[in-house]
């Protein structure tokens, strides 16, 4: 029988999922081209995403290959494609398989329309040149492949080719990482805005020329992308326009995971170009939506949620699926569909060189908590960390009991001598009184005042202080070091520089300094804390105003939490300091 719901019964989303819609082949074998596209979509939005298809070509495949591909006429194309535009309009788009000439100028003409409608947003367009198989066999004629150049590369903000799709477009062999960066920027100049070269393949593969190295033996233990970006298209999201930081997509940026043995792959390039497309319009739907009347929730790290952080998050997404792949039928099995990424151990590094196969980390840190049943020897970071901007409450912090860990910032000078003295004296203040004294953004005068315990740099310090060969420097004076995150890429170039500590913000709306990044919460609070390895303290910061707000943050999962006003503006300091430590026990 039938049981008719009230509409009154049924509690419906906030606000509807973006549209994503993909252009693609189908794979009746279920574990490539849309089928992966739908799934893909469906289950890293956890629901944020709502995906729809065009076909492109029916294939007959299963696990142990495809035995016939049909291809519809072109008009059934442009039905499915007009139907879709009329109605669903998307949010961004990817595009898989196009294995004729007629279909890539079909697609083209469809991407130039939404391209040049003046009157909505022209969608985000990921294509995946799907043009050689995974053994390294050709599935479209050049007539084909030069059609997709010319008619469709000029319409997508980022194609994806593997290593031999590459290799195929540049007409020339990839034999070292330089060779892939040299490439990318070749590529670039197709037409698209951001081209990534996908690590899969290994640069030693279908190549019995190259010769193993360092460089080239890091693509064998590592699955290493390179992600290259116009300087326009990495201008977009950038919260200091004229400032460099590691995950700018215009330096070229190596995101690396450690390599699976596993022969269960099938269908990672249609995976990844559809979680870069499904991750890019989550964060799109974030934007849209704040401070608007449809409920936007505000969070900085979606509302961040640009390019880079999204081919970031696809890989963990991938990485994810190819660790939990098994075999279904008697060849190599699916890439497995998993959520949104939440585990460490899947999510990548952005690396300062390809070619490295290790960099050294820098003095560990554990977390008061972990200290309770140590495991390690490394010192305990406080439960909370000061941070002022004068030698005065340096001097009152270090008579405080429960303070154990002091940041300097520098907010009313630039002068090195200036910074230098100030550095010195609170050196010499936390040094007698068994204190460890971090110093905010000033590297170079924290080395030689001496005396310091660590540095703590933001994304676009950390950025010029690697490019000033600052990071070799400040390992070899030993000292700790923290960095500052706001997004996916920044934690990704995070984690890629091994630093002592990680910190996450501004958790709430802050007005102690103007911070580029929406308030992030404490979802993403829990967020980080699973994102990063369980031996690098999480450190919160922003809008942490008293021992109550505290509490929270530690129940999200931060072991610590910088406190500014919190306490330089407490009547009694003793008290709000003992009071902020017990909240964060």
């Amino acid at each position: 029988f039938a049981y008719a719901f009230a509409a009154s019964d049924i509690q419906m989303p906030p606000r509807p999922p973006s549209i994503v819609l993909t252009i693609a082949g189908s794979d009746s074998g279920g574990g490539a081209g849309i089928q992966a596209d739908l799934k893909a979509i469906h289950t890293i939005s956890e629901g944020k995403c709502h995906g729809c298809s065009a076909i492109t070509c029916l294939t007959a495949q299963n696990s142990c290959g495809v035995t016939s591909v049909h291809s519809p006429p072109v008009e059934f194309l442009r039905s499915q494609l007009l139907s879709i535009e009329e109605d669903l309009y998307p949010t961004a788009v990817k595009i898989g398989m196009l294995g004729t000439k007629e279909l890539a100028d079909e697609v083209g003409s469809f991407l130039r329309k939404l391209k040049e409608n003046g009157e909505k947003r022209a969608p985000f367009v990921v294509v995946d040149p799907v043009m050689i198989t995974t053994s390294g066999h050709k599935l479209v004629d050049d007539s084909a492949k030069d059609a997709m150049i010319e008619k469709v590369f000029p319409y997508a903000d980022l194609v994806t080719p593997n290593k031999f799709e590459a290799e195929e477009l540049l007409g020339k062999t990839l034999c070292t990482p330089q060779d892939v960066e040299d490439g990318a920027r070749a590529i670039l100049a197709m037409g698209p805005r951001a081209v990534v070269i996908k690590g899969g393949h290994s640069l030693l593969e279908g190549n019995n020329e190259v010769v193993e190295s360092e460089e080239t033996n890091a693509s064998v233990g590592y699955a290493q992308d390179y992600l290259l970006l116009s300087e326009e298209s990495s201008a977009e999201g950038k919260p200091v326009k004229d400032k460099a930081r590691l995950c700018d997509g215009s330096r070229g940026v190596w995101i690396r995971n450690d390599r699976y043995d596993s022969a269960h792959t099938h269908g990672t390039g249609c995976t990844l170009s559809s979680a870069i497309a499904s991750a890019w319009a989550m964060g799109q739907r974030e934007r849209d939506a704040v401070g608007s009347s449809k409920g936007g929730e505000n969070v900085g790290a979606l509302c961040a949620m640009r390019l880079v952080d999204a081919c970031c998050v696809a890989k963990a997404y991938v990485n994810a699926g190819i660790a939990r792949g098994v075999q279904l039928g008697k060849g190599p099995g699916p890439v497995v569909h998993t959520g949104f990424p939440n585990s460490y151990k899947n999510f990548p590094t952005i690396e300062l060189s390809a070619s490295s196969t290790s960099m050294a980390s820098f003095p560990a840190m554990q977390s008061y908590h972990s200290a309770k049943s140590p495991s390690s020897s490394a010192p305990a970071l406080g439960r909370i960390l000061p941070i002022v901007d004068t030698v005065e409450w340096i001097e009152q912090l270090c008579s405080t009991p429960g303070i154990e860990d002091i940041q300097l910032r520098f907010k009313d000078t630039t002068d090195y001598e200036t910074i230098l003295d100030r550095i010195k004296r609170s050196s010499a203040l936390c040094q007698s009184a068994g204190v460890r004294l971090w110093i905010n953004d000033y590297w170079k005068a924290a080395i030689e005042a001496g005396g310091c315990f660590g540095i703590h740099l933001g994304q676009e310090d950390l950025a010029s202080c690697v490019d000033a060969g600052g990071l070799d420097l400040i390992r070899d004076a030993g000292l700790a070091f923290g960095v500052s995150t706001h997004s996916y890429s920044e934690l990704c170039a995070a984690l890629g520089v091994r630093p002592s500590y990680i910190s996450l913000g501004p958790v709430f709306s802050t007005q102690s300094k103007d911070v580029k990044f929406d308030p992030q919460g404490l979802e993403t609070v829990r967020q980080w804390r699973s994102l990063i390895p369980p031996e690098i303290p999480l450190i919160a910061i922003g809008g942490i105003g008293n021992a109550d707000v505290a509490k929270v943050v530690r129940g999200a999962g931060a072991e610590c939490s910088a406190v500014i006003g919190a306490v330089t503006k407490a009547d009694d300091v003793k008290k709000a300091v003992e009071a902020l430590n017990a909240a964060m026990e």
